[in-house]
């Protein structure tokens, strides 16, 4: 059987059990899940939802949204509807196994509001593959690539839906152009940082369907502090 761990969010009031020799979620999910900020009454999909660490946030804090999270890989599947059960939010999440190149509309009681993902981040042939396939699959462009994501995010959006995603900031020209592809139109960038300094490593970037064009450049995040620890930011993604 595998191991099985548990994160706490929110003084505990949401739990995260995650397999210990698989794919782990990080930082990066926090964050993304920090700047998404759905409307009541929304639809979101999730694309790419892991062990369900977006969503099961975006339902904490948005009580009054409803969220599909879609996922290929079947263990990943199983642990974040067991997620959803333990923290009692089967009335607002679902989570849906299947390969989101092969999404419809219709799969998610679409079009949806809002997307977000925080998709694989390395090309198929960069960097050392992971020897343990489901963090390999998350990891790299095994699956998915960037290209399916989008388009997939661009299919289910209504017109003026929102896209979030969290990406390297190296590959952030191929993330505007193929949001531009799909008519999302890139609205809001805003670049991350580990500390102050050395160069951003991840951009944060937000678009609307079928928009005109204009972006905004925000104001940089700051993971850590000078002494190592989260920044005050980062820390508030944490408290209820």
């Amino acid at each position: 059987m595998t191991t099985v761990t548990q994160d706490a969010f929110f003084n505990g009031h949401v739990t995260i059990k995650q397999h210990r020799p698989g794919y782990r979620f990080s930082i990066d999910a926090v964050i993304l899940a920090a700047h998404s900020r759905p409307h009541a009454g929304e639809t979101v999909a999730d694309l790419g939802t892991g062990c369900g660490v977006i969503a099961l946030i975006l339902a904490y804090r948005n009580p009054d949204i409803r969220i599909c999270g879609i996922e290929v890989q079947k263990k990943l599947v199983e642990i974040a509807r067991r997620n959803v059960s333990d923290n009692n939010m089967a009335d607002r999440v679902s989570i849906l196994r299947q390969d989101m190149k092969l999404l419809t509309v219709a799969m998610v009681a679409g079009p949806v509001d809002l997307v977000v993902s925080n998709p694989p981040y390395r090309r198929p042939h960069s960097g050392r593959l992971n020897p343990d396939r489901q963090k390999a699959v998350a990891r790299h462009e095994i699956r998915v690539a960037l290209a399916d994501v989008v388009e997939s995010a661009g299919r289910i959006l209504k017109t003026s839906g929102r896209f979030v995603t969290i990406y390297p900031a190296e590959r952030l020209t191929d993330m505007i152009s193929q949001m531009r592809t799909s008519r999302i139109e890139p609205k809001k960038l805003r670049t991350i940082y580990s500390g102050r300094s050395g160069s951003a490593e991840l951009v944060l970037v937000e678009g609307v369907k079928a928009a005109n064009s204009g972006m905004k450049i925000l104001a940089p995040l700051f993971i850590y502090t000078r002494r190592g620890g989260y920044s005050r930011e980062v820390q508030k993604m944490f408290l209820p």
